[in-house]
């Protein structure tokens, strides 16, 4: 079957490949431990159409290459690609987010294009490009970039059509009447105001920082009733149960859950623990069990990538974690508050040990954990300036 695949994906390539990427691909391809899901899968019409672009150099084995292309079956082929070092790593995030931009600006009038143009670019994009650069991830600071541009592009475009007004020569009442007549997303422009002050583009407005005036909550018993479905129900399955339960037990964002690797979990005779902040905490069962059964049948372990997957969560493109974003919108489907399930997990642990162990325990900032106290209405202040470690 093997042969049979590769003469197939010689055929597809036009010949035997001499460029060693594809040589590469052909050789990761073969080497998959299921054969007949690799031969499935070039099946598609636009596999076909990609990797006879890629054999008769119409498609470029680049990064960019794949850019033009943009597609799931070119993802799919560019992060086998990367996974076997033929292809350099890169960030998912950046490039797209380069290409949000060119989007947003199109059809823009000049007196709104050109102030949104520079905040982007001059503020956004090379801030993230330095944090790509660095190896941090750009999930977060992309989203809220698009964020601020959106609603920085959606009050210039009122206040032109209004107005007739630029964001020189925009007024501390122009802003004002803005924020008092739509949504609080709205306050997300005060970051181009800040900008805007700096470079002297404009001076005069202020926006004020946005406090949250309340935070979501679960109650306990409603948080004790999704760690019961969770463990016992059928409404979702294993992957977003175990994470749900992270999030639910220990207070660990879905972003941080998904890339997660199994070397966090350790499982001897004398019980589960993982590994979330400085030291281990142990994992109770029956939630322990639900972890193994997990760990022994992983999805997306056939990718093509040819090696066993390191992360918790694997996605279904070789050597990725899942995207948070699956993992959230499949507990937001179930009905679970994931921002409520986090405070009040958090909240409930504060009660019952110091913030400080708390913290380090499962890897948050002992200023969040005195904040959560606080609002737990627990005198821990006693326990501040003191380093309590675990033994």
């Amino acid at each position: 079957m093997r042969c049979a695949l590769r003469d197939d994906l010689h055929g597809l390539l036009g010949s035997e490949p001499t460029d060693p990427v594809l040589v590469g691909l052909v050789d990761a391809l073969c080497a998959s431990d299921r054969p007949e899901s690799i031969i499935v899968w070039k099946r598609s019409p636009k596999v076909q159409a990609l990797l006879s672009g890629m054999g008769d150099g119409t498609i470029h084995v680049t990064h960019e290459g794949l850019d033009a292309v943009s597609s799931k079956q070119a993802e799919h082929l560019r992060a086998l690609l990367q996974h076997h070092g033929l292809l350099p790593q890169r960030d998912p995030y950046l490039p797209r987010f380069e290409q949000w931009i060119a989007a947003k600006l199109e059809g823009l009038p000049d007196e709104v294009r050109q102030p949104v143009r520079h905040f982007a670019i001059w503020h956004h994009l090379r801030r993230i490009r330095a944090k790509a650069a660095a190896g941090a991830s750009t999930r977060g600071p992309v989203h809220s970039a698009k964020q601020e541009i959106t609603e920085t592009v959606k009050f210039l475009v009122w206040l032109h059509g209004t107005y007739q007004r630029t964001a020189a020569a925009c007024t501390q009442q122009d802003v004002d009447e803005w924020l008092a007549a739509g949504p609080t997303t709205r306050t997300a422009i005060r970051t181009f105001f800040v900008v805007a002050k700096k470079s002297r583009l404009n001076t005069a407005v202020t926006v004020q920082h946005r406090s949250a005036k309340s935070s979501p909550s679960l109650s306990q018993d409603q948080r004790l009733a999704w760690i019961h479905e969770l463990l016992t129900g059928t409404s979702e399955s294993r992957p977003y149960r175990v994470a749900g339960m992270l999030l639910l037990l220990y207070a660990q964002p879905l972003v941080k859950v998904v890339t997660f690797p199994t070397s966090i979990v350790d499982d001897s005779d004398t019980g589960m623990s993982i590994t979330l902040g400085a030291h281990p905490t142990d994992v109770p069962e029956p939630f322990a069990s639900l972890i193994r059964e997990h760990l022994a049948a992983r999805p997306n372990l056939r990718t093509g990538a040819g090696t066993e997957s390191p992360w918790m969560f694997p996605s279904t493109l070789a050597g990725r974690h899942l995207h948070p974003n699956t993992v959230m919108d499949r507990l937001r489907d179930l009905g679970v508050d994931l921002l409520g399930a986090r405070n009040r997990a958090i909240g409930e642990l504060v009660l019952e040990c110091p913030p400080s162990i708390v913290a380090e325990a499962l890897g948050y900032s002992a200023q969040v954990a005195f904040l959560h106290a606080h609002k737990a209405a627990e005198p821990w202040a006693r326990y501040a300036g003191r380093s309590v470690r675990s033994p």
